[in-house]
């Protein structure tokens, strides 16, 4: 069901129809019925206002109200090899609410920079990893990320390692927090240039949106100001002002139709109670993000799409990249109170590129943050220290000065491309509609897992430096994968055999087909991707208004 607004016929073929509401989806909604095309979204999870979100841990965290899982009727398998049987586990987390991800992810904005769209020339081969250099530079994408920062509303003040940039934030940073004083205290006494972190939370009222408040509950939650700039707050309600977009939820797609041409005419999907309906459109787009988005190619399969639908190249759901992580968590003498306020308030990209003469390629950023996400029970479920105490009186009251007495310094980094690491459907098990389930097959590329350790050893360093009188911690290489950055699964290129979408978005089998989420990575980025896939949303979404009124869609 649709909240009420602008309502279209199932039977009324529109211009666009777009699967999933979420950081591109969002964008591509605003932009092209601002344009004044027709534009229905199709979002498989509910609509929950900013003024309807809770502060609620056990229901966010726990029972996983905007990530679904096995237990909403979606589950996943996981293998580590294509060899391997794979085994049930949600490996993919992703929301399933009009704003997707961008509701509750926590907010941090980096640009990608001009390295991370050239990484094979400038690097060259590297063995076991299916590397390649984007159709676009980061000259290309700048004015978009400048729209990012100004539309969808950004925080920062531009720091020592920023790529060069047309214009300024539109909001100054936002106000450092204990865990962004002792990162920048112990990153300047060891010689780097830690700055204000840019994020996607006002810091000043900007676009009609009021500012951040400093309740500390963002990552995992929603706003209930709206200062975090979800598109369900910055575009999604623009888009509806148009009078020619619908936000229409509680629709799960199945399947993108094709004619006898080849061409897309439309979307078949389920509504909340099961019944099965056809939106007609004059082409599709899908943005639902990069699991999704592959599932529904392969889903869409026919005589003349044999693969999957846009697959002629064998690409569709391979090169899954997660981005690497570190975790490390110091101790100190006195109070920090980390969960305070937003997540991120200091970062250091010293080694946004990792030298080579370490004999690796990589790279990342390391910032400070409140340990797990700022929550008592996530803390006390995976960030206390293994070798103190784990029941019972003593560790309650060693539970009450860790949380309150202690910071982290978390590092993020790359993911290389690996042909094998993918999304495809599990020849077995079925979700609640009767679909083949996500299954995930990955493995960390060798140069990956010693990245992660070398953020934190870097961590390990900064937390010495900064007084820490304890200090424990791990990296993502010693943990089952999992992430909620899905990149890379629908590749863009130049090479209809090597890539699915072109340098616009548009499906190199389908001329009415475009694909725009994190699936169209080339590369993964230093740890955040958000900015990079709506910087490209709104790229993509001017070429292909301008291509539709040239009659080319």
């Amino acid at each position: 069901m649709s909240r009420p607004g602008t309502r279209f016929q199932t039977s009324e073929t529109v211009d666009f129809v777009i699967v999933g509401s979420g950081a591109a989806g969002g964008v591509m909604a605003r932009e092209l019925s601002v344009a004044g095309f027709t534009v229905v979204v199709l979002e498989q999870g509910p609509r929950i206002e900013s003024a309807e979100f809770r502060h609620d841990e056990w229901l966010y965290k726990y029972n996983s109200e905007l990530t679904w899982g096995a237990r909403q009727g979606h589950p996943q398998t996981f293998r580590r090899t294509e060899d391997e049987t794979a085994e049930p586990a949600d490996v993919l987390a992703y929301a399933h609410n009009v704003g997707g991800s961008s509701v509750h992810f926590a907010a941090n904005f980096w640009r990608f920079r001009d390295i991370d769209f050239r990484e094979r020339s400038l690097v060259g081969p590297i063995e076991g990893a299916n590397l390649a250099d984007w159709p676009i530079g980061y000259d290309d994408l700048e004015p978009y990320y400048t729209r990012v920062d100004w539309e969808i509303g950004v925080s920062g003040l531009a720091g020592p390692w920023d790529p060069p940039r047309s214009r300024d934030y539109p909001c100054p940073p936002m106000p450092v927090k204990s865990p962004g004083v002792l990162l920048e205290r112990a990153g300047k006494a060891l010689g780097y240039q830690p700055y204000p972190a840019p994020v996607a939370i006002l810091s000043q009222p900007h676009n009609g949106r009021a500012p951040c408040y400093h309740c500390g509950f963002c990552w995992g939650f929603g706003c209930e100001v709206g200062a975090k700039s979800s598109t369900l707050v910055a575009m999604i309600p623009q888009a509806e002002a148009t009078g020619r977009c619908e936000i229409r939820t509680l629709s799960t797609v199945h399947r993108v139709e094709t004619d006898d041409a080849g061409r897309a005419t439309g979307v078949v999907y389920w509504d909340g109670e099961g019944v099965e309906h056809r939106q007609a459109a004059r082409a599709v787009i899908l943005s639902a993000n990069g699991a999704e988005t592959p599932r529904l190619l392969l889903l869409s399969e026919s005589s003349r799409f044999p693969d999957g639908l846009a697959n002629s190249s064998g690409m569709v759901g391979r090169n899954l990249m997660f981005n690497g992580w570190s975790w490390t968590v110091g101790l100190f003498e006195h109070p920090v109170n980390a969960f305070r306020s937003i997540p991120a308030t200091r970062v250091i990209h010293d080694f946004y590129s990792i030298d080579p003469a370490e004999g690796f390629y990589g790279g990342g950023g390391i910032d400070s943050r409140c340990p797990a996400d700022g929550t008592p029970m996530n803390y006390a479920d995976w960030a206390v220290p293994l070798d103190g105490p784990q029941w019972g009186r003593e560790y309650t009251d060693s539970l009450k000065e860790w949380f309150t007495h202690s910071a982290a310094f978390v590092g993020h980094t790359t993911s290389l491309p690996v042909l094998t690491n993918s999304v495809s459907l599990d020849p077995t098990v079925r979700d609640k509609w009767g679909r083949p389930a996500l299954r995930t097959t990955y493995a960390d590329h060798p140069h990956d897992a010693r990245t992660m350790e070398f953020f934190e050893e870097r961590a390990r360093e900064l937390m010495d430096a900064a007084g820490a009188t304890r200090v424990w911690g791990d990296n993502g290489a010693d943990w089952p994968p999992g992430s909620s950055h899905l990149l890379g699964t629908c590749r863009m290129g130049d090479d209809p055999a090597s890539s699915v979408v072109d340098r616009y978005h548009r499906a190199h089998d389908v001329p009415n087909l475009f694909i725009c989420d994190g699936s169209s990575l080339v590369t993964s980025g230093r740890g955040q991707p958000t900015m990079t896939i709506q910087a490209l949303a709104f790229r993509a979404a001017e070429h292909i208004g301008e291509a539709a009124r040239r009659g080319e869609v």
